[in-house]
């Protein structure tokens, strides 16, 4: 089983994740940010990983290092979890539609970090009590924990919480495809031998 465990205690945090990369989509998630809880469950859900997520953070200033955190956790438990990478996909691509919003997410676990958030910014700035760019911290912080080479593309939307659900569902969705594995793959998908 492709499991992983994190702990991360600052004087802003106090976070805990684990990540079972084979599960069904079970998950237990309490950030105490209801919003950023309903995306991470949708994640967990979409993505059939079982996740749980504790958190206690600093939200009396506001969620930012809550959401923050959660992605350099939850990046470094998905990396831990993936342990060698042999015979994994390595890419993943989904397309998710949610009523008139559109998202793509496209991803290489590649060992590579780099994020390319293709948003308009046309988002309300607060979704419930989350704040809307947190999304792309959250993304950022994942990606570079994690070694991912992460595209997100917002192809059409304008109600701002279907817009952030999509993305989240696709980054699931992709995160599993690329993370199950192949028998025909041999080894690691690159010729370098190494990911």
């Amino acid at each position: 089983m492709r499991q992983a465990q994190v702990v991360r205690k600052t004087a802003e945090t106090n976070i805990e994740v684990k990540i079972n990369l084979d599960g069904d989509g079970s998950s237990t998630i309490a950030t105490g940010v209801g919003f950023f809880d309903h995306m991470l469950i949708l994640l967990s859900k979409h993505g059939l990983f079982d996740m749980t997520v504790n958190c206690d953070g600093d939200l009396h200033i506001d969620g930012h290092h809550t959401v923050e955190d959660i992605g350099i956790c939850f990046g470094q438990a998905f990396m831990k979890a993936l342990g060698d990478k042999q015979g994994i996909k390595r890419y993943g691509t989904s397309f998710v539609p949610m009523d008139e919003a559109l998202a793509m997410v496209s991803l290489d676990i590649s060992g590579r970090a780099y994020l390319v958030y293709d948003v308009e910014q046309t988002l309300t700035p607060m979704i419930g009590d989350y704040d809307s760019e947190l999304t792309e911290e959250f993304l950022r912080a994942f990606v570079n924990n994690a070694g991912i080479t992460l595209h997100v593309k917002m192809m059409h939307g304008k109600n701002s919480h279907h817009i952030v659900e999509a993305i989240f569902k696709a980054l699931g969705r992709a995160l599993c495809e690329a993370c199950s594995k192949d028998p025909r793959i041999k080894g690691v998908m690159s010729t370098k031998g190494m990911l």
